[in-house]
Formats: C-alpha cells, sequence, structure tokens
C-alpha cells in the first residue's frame, strides 16, 4: 500500500507479552478518549477513532467495550502522555509516544531499551511530518480527492493501491476530512484514520546485524506496556 503502511505496518502480536501491551494500549487509549467527553462513539469523534485504530490491529471487542464502561463508571483513573526522540540501529530514527500513569518508569524503559541496542536519546522529530491519515478501501481515486478539495479540506496526497485508497492531509484538518468522508463519500469503515508522524526521507537498512538490533528494538518497544505509539524512518 501506500508509505504510511511502510512506516507504521506491525505484524499481529508474536508473543503473549506483545499482545498483552497492544491491549493495554488499546485499553488506555479508548478509556482517554469516553472520559475526554460523550462516551458514545457516536457523538464522540476521538473516541470513534481510537476505536477504528484498534480495531485494525485486532484488539477485541471485549476490550473495547471494557475501556468505555470504565469510563462509563466514573473511573478516576488518569495517565499522562509522554514522546521521546531518540537514533537506533542503522541510521533509524524513533519517536515514541507514552500513555502511562508512571513517567519515570516509561522514560526508564524506553530509554533501557534504546540503549540496549546501540542507540541514545536525541531529538529526531524534525525529520518527520506529522500527518492526518486515511486508509480505506474503495476504488474512487479521483472522486475522494475532488470532493475533499471542494469541500476546502486542506489534502496533502491521495493515493490508490491494491483497493484501497489512503488520504493524507494535514493535521488540523483531520476532523473535517473525516467528515467529508463519511458524510459526503459514504465511508463507513476506515482501516487507519489517525494523526502520525511520517518520515520525510525513509531509509533502508541493508547491515543485517544492524537490522536484526532494529527490528530487536522495535519488538521490545511493542511490549512496553506503556509505549502508546512508535514512529521510525525505517522502509518495512
Amino acid at each position: 500500500m501506500g508509505r504510511a503502511h511502510e512506516v507504521r505496518a506491525k505484524a499481529m502480536a508474536a508473543t503473549a507479552a506483545a499482545r498483552s501491551a497492544l491491549f493495554m494500549r488499546a485499553s488506555k487509549e479508548i478509556y482517554m478518549a469516553a472520559k475526554s467527553g460523550v462516551p458514545d462513539p457516536d457523538s464522540n469523534l476521538a473516541l470513534r477513532s481510537a476505536i477504528e485504530k484498534w480495531k485494525s490491529q485486532h484488539v477485541t471487542k471485549d476490550v473495547i467495550e471494557r475501556a468505555i464502561q470504565k469510563a462509563k463508571g466514573g473511573s478516576a483513573e488518569s495517565y499522562e502522555q509522554g514522546r521521546y526522540e531518540a537514533f537506533g540501529p542503522g541510521g533509524s530514527l524513533f519517536i515514541i509516544d507514552t500513555l502511562t500513569d508512571n513517567t519515570n518508569r516509561a522514560l526508564t524503559e524506553v530509554r533501557t531499551a534504546i540503549t540496549k541496542k546501540g542507540g541514545h536519546m536525541g531529538s529526531v522529530i524534525f525529520n518527520f511530518t506529522e500527518t492526518g491519515i486515511f486508509d480505506f478501501a474503495g476504488e474512487n481515486r479521483d472522486e475522494v480527492e475532488e470532493t475533499l478539495i471542494l469541500s476546502d479540506v486542506d489534502v496533502r496526497e491521495v493515493t490508490y493501491e491494491d483497493g484501497v485508497i489512503e488520504v493524507l492531509v494535514e493535521p488540523a484538518a483531520f476532523a473535517q476530512a473525516r467528515e467529508v468522508l463519511s458524510n459526503d463519500l459514504g465511508v463507513n469503515e476506515f482501516e487507519t484514520a489517525e494523526i502520525a508522524f511520517l518520515p520525510n526521507d525513509p531509509i533502508e537498512i541493508t547491515d543485517p546485524e544492524d537490522l536484526r538490533k532494529f527490528n530487536d528494538l522495535c519488538d521490545v518497544l511493542d511490549e512496553l506496556g506503556d509505549v502508546q505509539n512508535v514512529y521510525h524512518n525505517v522502509k518495512l
């Protein structure tokens, strides 16, 4: 598919630890989205987007429903967002978002994972561009692009490949684009609907040892329950 998939595509969790962490981060994000407004996806855009995001990563309906019910029950539990940047193996660059009830633990675990694979913390965010991303089944690429532009949505790119249309928009236009796609074009289900960081210059890691370290680092980060999102610049 499009370049967003090269950056963000991940296989289904291969280990019990990774799957547990996946469900945990889904639960936290859905819970916080539900608490931020009405705990009903029909009336809460953030909640609807969070649900679709985690459904696309094979999070079960039970996990989603429990998180919403927890918010409805008035739980006082809260999480704090964090963002860390790092240089990884083979010229890889990472942006790592956390959602945690213990910021010291989150920082320690992320830093330990990076340094054990030969990387170090440092500023890399200028190598990425924050982008609103929508992926959905369809073939009417030209109609989608024309409708978005005529609706004054700030579109960056619309592509089509293998039965999937990918729309990239300015982050500030995310909600407007979502409304146009749903209401004007009848898109009811999204494979992806999120704001993410895309690399300006994706790279390939050719050295086998560096590639092994990079993949190991991605696996370790994937198993950390405090880690919410991981963005990198490596072509998958």
